[in-house]
């Protein structure tokens, strides 16, 4: 998985952006927005990166922020048109890439592969 995702990386880092906008754009993408809460539930990214990260997104002109309507504590996340334009020209690059790492792959080695992992996470999940 690191080594899947250090090569992902290096792929995202070519379009000028860092994993974690890349995180935010791809969750973005294809939604209305959401809720600094659920953004950073589904990135897994921590509120105190999150927060930087939109700051320079917002400068860039990839998100914008906006108060919540009936909870003015809540802080709704959106891409921009900028943002969406970004989404659809980058997110399937990014997914073919990842594709092309698994280009020989079987449904067979799938299989296997799965099962494997499956035993993996079960011995790994007994206390």
């Amino acid at each position: 998985m690191q080594l899947f995702e250090q090569a992902s990386n290096r792929n995202v880092r070519q379009f000028g952006y860092t994993p974690a906008q890349f995180d935010i754009i791809a969750t973005l993408g294809n939604t209305a927005g959401m809720t600094c809460k659920e953004l950073g539930e589904k990135t897994l990214i921590t509120k105190g990166t999150l927060t930087g990260v939109l700051d320079r997104m917002e400068q860039k002109g990839l998100i914008q922020r906006e108060r919540g309507g009936e909870d003015r504590r809540q802080l709704f996340v959106k891409l921009t048109p900028q943002g969406e334009a970004t989404f659809g020209e980058i997110f399937p690059q990014v997914v073919h890439a990842g594709e092309q790492r698994f280009y020989s792959y079987t449904d067979a080695d799938y299989s296997t592969l799965e099962q494997a992992l499956s035993k993996l996470k079960h011995h790994l999940s007994v206390k």
